[in-house]
């Protein structure tokens, strides 16, 4: 398989020069490194592979040696070799010290969030079709200023019309007429026909101020005002409702392994992860699916960027169904099926690629999922 192959000792046990091969009963001559080569050997302490490039050059010289000899002389050289190789130093900043080696920006973070913006986009009054998902999916701020501005327009709005009713019927010019009878009783200006818009609306009632029989009007804003009332309470109580109910932060105590590995278990090769549940309340049908995210080309030559792959964690068997009462260990076994079945231990250290494991349950608490 690939990726076992890709692994290496970190030093060779022995390594063979290159030789060529004379006539029956010629003895093989062995090429010294003072003379010409016709391999040239470069050691590399991360990967621990040889790597041997091809040149022509002169025919090699002839010499007797042992073996431990030739040995000795080639480690000699490999650690002169090591010790010519300048690595690159950190890049620093102003004041010299070394810079943070900066992230590399995710495609999903580590709270579940989607790091992924739309732009561009020409069709916004699709979401004014679904309102209510919208105002859901909008930050608490929003939420609360949308929230606080429902009801405060609305109590405003028929405030305005109360205070037009009385100003048209002429009842601020008779105030303390007993004679009159207003459609609003204490009803003297913008303020109290305001705060009769909010008792009306919020069902307070104080009864100072009363709507009387004299105004047909009256009586049907009063109706209108009941009903959009209810409505707009249903309406902005539900969306905080469902806000404050969103399992979003159910999920802070949901820890999964810092980091994947991958070893051997039951003689396969696996990738391997843990993922524990904090609380005591448990995920009732908790499911695994995990999805590598990688581009790629396709074999008529199309790049398709960020594609999803499927990265089985056991839907074969029924290991992706959970009993996450303890931490368990999720495993995927590296079979010919496997995404990453073609890779070498080289590829997956240089490949840009994404692994997303996504959890769904229902929460034993609320009943959300």
């Amino acid at each position: 398989m690939a990726l076992e192959n890709s692994v290496f000792p970190s030093r060779p046990d022995s390594l063979s020069l290159p030789v060529e091969g004379k006539g029956k009963g010629e003895e093989v001559q062995v090429a010294t490194e003072a003379a010409a080569s016709t391999g040239v050997f470069n050691l590399s302490e991360e990967l621990g592979h040889v790597v041997t490039t091809e040149t022509a050059l002169s025919p090699p010289a002839t010499v007797n040696r042992s073996f431990q000899s030739k040995l000795a002389e080639r480690e000699a050289t490999a650690n002169q070799h090591r010790k010519k190789i300048q690595w690159p130093e950190k890049e620093r900043g102003r004041f010299g010290w070394p810079r943070a080696r900066r992230k590399r920006q995710r495609y999903v973070e580590k709270n579940g969030r989607c790091n992924v913006q739309h732009g561009n986009m020409r069709e916004t009054y699709r979401y004014l079709t679904d309102i209510f998902t919208t105002l859901v999916d909008l930050n608490w701020r929003c939420s609360l200023f949308v929230f606080v501005m429902a009801y405060a327009v609305t109590w405003l709005f028929f405030g305005a019309i109360w205070y037009l009713i009385a100003y048209c019927r002429g009842d601020l010019d008779h105030l303390g007429d007993e004679t009159w009878t207003p459609c609003v009783n204490n009803v003297n200006g913008f303020i109290s026909a305001f705060l009769f818009s909010i008792e009306t609306e919020t069902t307070i009632g104080y009864g100072y101020r009363v709507i009387t029989d004299q105004c047909p009007v009256g009586t049907m804003l009063l109706l209108l005002q009941a009903i959009l009332g209810s409505m707009v309470n249903a309406f902005m109580v539900g969306c905080m409702f469902v806000k404050i109910s969103q399992p979003n932060k159910r999920a802070e105590t949901l820890v999964f392994s810092k980091h994947a590995v991958i070893s051997l278990r039951d003689d396969k090769l696996c990738l391997m992860f843990r993922v524990g549940d904090l609380r005591s309340s448990h995920i009732v049908g908790a499911n695994m699916r995990a999805k590598l995210i990688k581009s790629k080309q396709t074999q008529e030559g199309e790049f398709i960027p960020l594609d999803q792959t499927d990265i089985s964690v056991g839907f074969e068997t029924g290991d992706d169904r959970l009993f996450l009462v303890s931490p368990l260990v999720i495993s995927h076994e590296i079979d010919a099926h496997s995404p990453f079945w073609d890779m070498s231990h080289a590829q997956l250290e240089k490949e840009d690629f994404e692994i997303v494991v996504i959890l769904e349950g229902m929460v034993e608490a609320t009943g959300k999922e």
